[in-house]
Formats: C-alpha cells, structure tokens, sequence
C-alpha cells in the first residue's frame, strides 16, 4: 500500500458557521463537530501534524471580522487542540493563497493534506483545487465537513444536495473521500486513501444513468 506523510488541516471551524446565517445543515454541525474532535485525538495519537486555519476579514464585516466573537474557534475544538498547532489567517476560499501554507506543508515533508471542516461549498472545494497545482494530494472526510442550503438567481439547493454532490465530485479527481473511521485505520498504518477517478467516475455514471 502506498504511504502517506499527512498534515490534519483544521479548516475555519469557527463560530460563524454554528450561529447566524451560515449555519451548517448536513451533516448537522454538532455531528461534523464530534468527527472533528475525533479527527484531532486521532492526529495526536498517529504524531501527524495539525494545522488551524481562520478565515479573517477586516474590522466591520458582517462575518469573519477579525477578533470578533464570529471569527473565533469553536470553544471545543479550542481546548482539544494541540499544544502548539500551526495557525493560519486566510482571505480567500483556498488554504494556500496567501498564506505560507504550501511553505509549512513543504518544510515539513508533508505530501498529503487531510481536510476537515467548513465549508464543503466553498473553502473545502476551493482548498482541494488549490493543493492540485502545488503537488499535495488531498483527503477529505465527508462527515467532517458539512455545507449550507444555498439559493440564488441560478437556482438552489438543500445542504445535502449540495454535500453530497461536492463529495462525489471531489473523488471522481480532487481528492480522496473517506469516513473519519476509514481514515483513521490509515492514519493508524500511515497509508494513503485512494480516491477514485474523473474517467472510471464518468463509465460508472454512464452505467448508472
């Protein structure tokens, strides 16, 4: 089986997303949560890195303003993490625009980043797109993660549409898409998960549509 050097990327698991208008809706937020703190002790026990990311914006922004109760961690996740995490402040959707992730990642002979948190709509997909240009392979939990119902000019969508969706199309090419426990028997042998791809995904949804 392949190995895997692996970094924990804990991504903007902050208040904004269990209060006020960017609530998660599925998985339910307090589920996403618990895997995630499962995640985190799992990491601790393996000896792979954790790495916190917030997203930040300036003083006065509806959301993510920086210092404000909204930007903060969640308070558990907070007092489970590590002693020293590596953190970060991001501006934009993916990990890696500006913010010296992909230096960290490398400084560290990380090959893989497994990515759990908020949201499966934009910084999880975005981040998971980002990784492909610089050469790290991507893991993403699908109950680790959750997505917001969405609905706009170009039409809508339930969280678990929009969830379901992003899992399946992150796995047919971006990233490799587990359950925290399947991931957790790797992280325990240091194996890599395997995703699948964009041509066996497109035969298998010819096969069944």
């Amino acid at each position: 089986m392949t190995e895997s050097r692996r970094a924990l990327v804990l991504v903007d698991i902050q208040n904004e997303y269990f209060t006020g208008p960017l609530e998660i809706q599925y998985p339910p937020r307090d589920a996403s949560l618990a895997r995630i703190l499962r995640v985190v002790d799992v990491a601790g026990e393996a000896g792979i890195p954790v790495a916190v990311v917030q997203h930040e914006l300036p003083d006065g922004a509806p959301v993510f303003a920086g210092g404000s109760a909204g930007w903060e961690l969640h308070p558990e996740l907070e007092a489970a993490l590590p002693a020293d995490p590596a953190r970060f402040s991001k501006n934009y959707a993916s990990i890696f625009d500006g913010t010296g992730m992909a230096d960290w990642l490398r400084e560290n002979s990380i090959d893989t980043v497994t990515l759990v948190g908020f949201m499966t709509n934009n910084c999880i997909i975005g981040s998971a797109v980002g990784a492909e240009p610089l050469g790290f392979a991507v893991e993403v939990l699908s109950d680790a993660t959750g997505a917001i119902h969405i609905s706009n000019e170009a039409g809508s969508a339930s969280a678990e549409q929009v969830h379901t969706t992003l899992m399946a199309v992150l796995n047919s090419n971006l990233a490799a898409v587990a359950t925290t426990d399947a991931w957790a028997e790797a992280a325990a042998t240091g194996t890599a998960l395997q995703g699948s791809d964009l041509g066996s995904s497109a035969m298998q949804g010819r096969s069944e549509h």
